[in-house]
Order: C-alpha cells, then structure tokens, then sequence
C-alpha cells in the first residue's frame, strides 16, 4: 500500500531531477496576465488571443506526444492542450511532464481556443514551474473529518470549495456592515484589545503579562466601554469590527475568539435603534446571501416578515407566559425546577447539573429559563425590557423602574445581537458596577468588573446614547453552519 510518505519521497525525487536540470522549483516571479474567469466568460472575446494563466494542477493525461493539463485559480479551472515540442530549458513540454505532479503550481502562455470535443482551453506546448508540491491534495471523498478539516483548513478549502466560498461569503457580511455604518454617518474607530479592567458583556477574560510594562492585561470580552468613552469624548456615532475574546467552552454558537461589531449613536434610544438595527440586519442579509428568506436549525425565517416591523415582546411577559415565572418576584426553587424538568443529558449528568444550578446566581437562572423559550423561537421579534438585575449598562424605563430600556432580535432560536438606551447615570452606574464586583467577588466569575475610570468619564458627562453589538454568530446563523465551520481556521487543540 502505498503511503503519504511514499508519494512525498517520489515527490522528493523529482524536485532533485529538477533542480539537477537547472530549473528553480520556487521562482518569485510570475508573468501572468489573465485570470481563467476571463477566459470562460468572455470565450469570444479572448478567441485565438495569447494569453498566460497560472494555477494549481488538478489533472494531467498524457497520451504519448498529447497531453491535457487542467489548472485552477482562484477564479475557475481550464484545460491546457499540449503536443509535443522541443525542449527548452526552463520550461515542460510533454516529454517533462512526468516532473509535475497535480498539486503543483504551473504557468502556461498559449492560445484560447476549444478543442476538438468543444472544451475551452489554453493551447499551450509550454509550462513553467511557479511552485513544486511535496503533499499530494487528497480526494473530496477521502477528507471528511472534522478534526483533519479543522487542523488543515488550507487543504480543506482547496478540496472542498463551498468552504472557501462560505469565507467569501463571510468577507461580504462585514463589508456590507461597515458599509451600511459609513453610508449613515458612523465613524469606524478601533479600539484597544488590551484592557487593565475589561467589560461591557457577561463573560471570562483571558487573561496575558504586558513585559514592558511588567502588568498583567485582560484580552477585550466586548468593544463597549472604549466606544462609549469616545461618545463621552465629543463624537456622535461610533462603530468598531474586530475580535474578542471570552475564555468559554466551544460550541455551535461560541467560539472563545471571533469577530464582533459594536456601535454607539449619541441622542438616540433604544426605539430608534430597533428601527435602525432592523434595517441593518436585512440590508447585510440581502448584500450577504441575496435573500431574506431562509431555513435554519429547522425554522422558516423571513426577516422581511412580511413587509412589516418585527413584532416586539416584552421579556417578563414570555416568562410569565410560558412558565409562570415572575422575573421580579423570582422563586430560586421554582427556576430550578423548570431547569431540571428540561434538562437534557448533553453534558452533564442529572446530579451535576442540579450541583451547577445551586451554585448559579438567581439572575442567571433567570436568563437560562428564558433560553428554553428562546430555543424554540423562530422569529423575527424583538425582545424587549429585561430586568435591570441582567442589564448593569442599562438604562432604566422611565415608565417602569424595574425593567431597562434593553432590546434583543431573536430569529431561528438565538439572540442576534444586543442592544439599549445606554446608562449614562455615573451614581447609577456606579451602584450597578459594585453588585457586579460583589458577585465576581462572591465567585461569578462572569460577572462584570468594577471600572472606575468608566464611572469617571460618566461624571464628565456621556449624552443620551444608543448601543449595539452583535457578533459573527450572525453569520454563521444565516449560513447554517456550527461556529467552527464558519471561521477560516477554528481553535483546535494542538496536536504534532
């Protein structure tokens, strides 16, 4: 049985029968001046033109003083039709091609034309090596594993193309963000990802030594308070795209690294950015995938919805609707108990996941018996005033003390971002930071940080502010792939 090492020592081989003739297997330049795509779509045009193309070697057929190569770019693949000629130096003619391997990088400078059984090529007699290859690319069929696929994603996207063109597609949704943000004023401004204190969402920090400074440093969990600081600095409409980071499990939904927007409008509220978010939503959809439609995790979504604004709902109404939980009034014992009625043995056993819900907060119970509901929601509707115990940079609604000014899109069972008239009371805000250190203190190791200086820029003075934030989740929602699936190379565990 032939195995990788075999065909690598073969591979070896030529390279040394290569460079033996004088050939350079790796040289820096290439002449090429037209893309495959240009030549399948434009045919009559580029008819009878001498052109030179570069690719990857897919196939080779040889057939004693005929051969057929085909190539691909990044824009597509094309056959190359050869005959015999004399050799010259640095260059593969038929007879050479028994030095090539598919895997190769090849450049070839010939005619467009169709050959015989009407296929568009490139008659060419001949090649240039741009770059040799030492691993043969394995077949579609013989690279499945998750594991392998993740841990080489290079040769994932090369023999499975719908991954690489779901990073295309990825490349398109933040464009199509950043557009809509500039098209409407926002500013783009990139904020540190090295925090003395870190904050702005529910969730674990990595934690790294600064040696110039000889201090540790937190890796950002959310892009919120710099951006709010710059509101308090004078500007009026702020956005940032750019990775966080959350020392958290991996999931279908979470990644502890992954690519994050979040924006700030000045004397805006919450009412104006559910509007405004909506639209963007549909807006990155459209430019995205080309629809509003779609079917994910087994729910028919059409975030159009009709033609009409998505409905909003108010969260303690859900709860109290579904399972008679008063969000105000919570009952630990009750919030357990509806936990442990649908509890499912994914992760943990029946007895540990009871140990866990005893060691939970009393919010956080609050916020998992409000994802069973969210699991089961197709959407779009808008959720709207969560309890100020779940949102400490919240401002709270003037018409009811006890719920914030806070709202969340759910579609296809997941939250789609997160959003609220921003808290700009600094005694206010202040009170709420001390509950938060007082959990973390207490071991919630989620809950949010005390910042002082945030709480200083606040005494300066922050105006009325909307916020948004919503991730790449998005993305992979809409695309209806697992976290992993939808990032150019997902954290796997390392591995010689």
């Amino acid at each position: 049985m032939t195995t990788l090492a075999d065909y690598r020592d073969e591979r070896l081989r030529k390279l040394s029968e290569i460079k033996e003739q004088g050939i350079n297997p790796y040289p820096s330049k290439s002449s090429r001046d037209t893309k495959i795509s240009d030549i399948l779509d434009n045919f009559d045009a580029k008819k009878g033109q001498t052109v030179t193309i570069a690719g990857r070697i897919t196939a080779i057929r040889s057939f004693g003083k005929l051969a057929f190569v085909k190539i691909r770019d990044y824009t597509g693949e094309i056959q190359i039709f050869m005959q015999q000629q004399e050799e010259k130096a640095d260059l593969f003619n038929t007879k050479k091609l028994k030095l090539l391997d598919t895997g190769d990088f090849i450049e070839a400078t010939g005619t467009v034309d169709k050959s015989s059984t009407g296929e568009i090529s490139v008659f060419s007699n001949q090649l240039r090596l741009l770059t040799k290859s030492l691993r043969p690319l394995p077949g579609r069929d013989g690279f499945t594993n998750k594991e392998e696929r993740y841990r080489r994603r290079y040769v994932d996207m090369n023999v499975n193309l719908e991954v690489r063109e779901r990073m295309v597609r990825r490349s398109k949704f933040w464009q199509a963000t950043r557009k809509f943000m500039l098209d409407h004023g926002f500013i783009e401004i990139n904020v540190p990802v090295l925090e003395h204190t870190t904050g702005g969402a529910d969730a674990n920090p990595f934690v790294t030594h600064m040696d110039a400074l000889d201090e540790d440093f937190y890796l950002r969990i959310s892009h919120e308070l710099p951006l709010k600081r710059l509101i308090g600095a004078g500007f009026e409409k702020v956005f940032d795209i750019g990775p966080r980071f959350r020392n958290e499990g991996v999931d279908d939904e979470h990644l502890p690294e992954h690519i994050a927007f979040e924006s700030y409008a000045a004397y805006e509220d919450y009412e104006d950015g559910m509007n405004f978010y909506e639209e963007m939503i549909k807006y990155v959809a459209k430019e995205t995938w080309g629809t509003l439609e779609f079917h994910v995790g087994g729910f028919d979504i059409d975030l159009g919805n009709g033609g009409k604004p998505w409905p909003r709902v108010k969260y303690a109404d859900l709860l109290k609707e579904k399972f008679d939980v008063d969000v105000f009034n919570p009952d630990r014992e009750q919030l357990k108990r509806v936990l442990l009625e649908n509890w499912q043995a994914e992760d943990l056993s029946r007895a540990d996941f009871e140990k866990k819900l005893d060691n939970t907060t009393t919010p956080h119970l609050i916020d998992d018996v409000w994802k069973l509901i969210r699991k089961t929601s197709g959407g779009p509707y808008w959720v709207i005033e969560e309890p100020t115990t779940l949102s400490p940079l919240a401002k709270v609604s003037p018409e009811n003390p006890l719920v914030t000014e806070r709202f969340h899109p759910v579609i296809a069972g997941t939250e789609m971002g997160n959003g609220f008239s921003e808290l700009n009371d600094p005694l206010d805000q202040l009170k709420r930071f001390e509950e938060q250190q007082a959990a973390r203190d207490a071991g919630d190791t989620e809950a949010q940080m005390l910042d002082r200086d945030f709480v200083e820029m606040l005494e300066y003075g922050m105006p009325p502010t909307c916020g948004w934030g919503n991730s790449e989740r998005n993305f992979w929602l809409l695309e209806g792939v697992s976290g992993r699936e939808g990032v150019p190379f997902p954290i796997i565990k390392s591995k010689e």
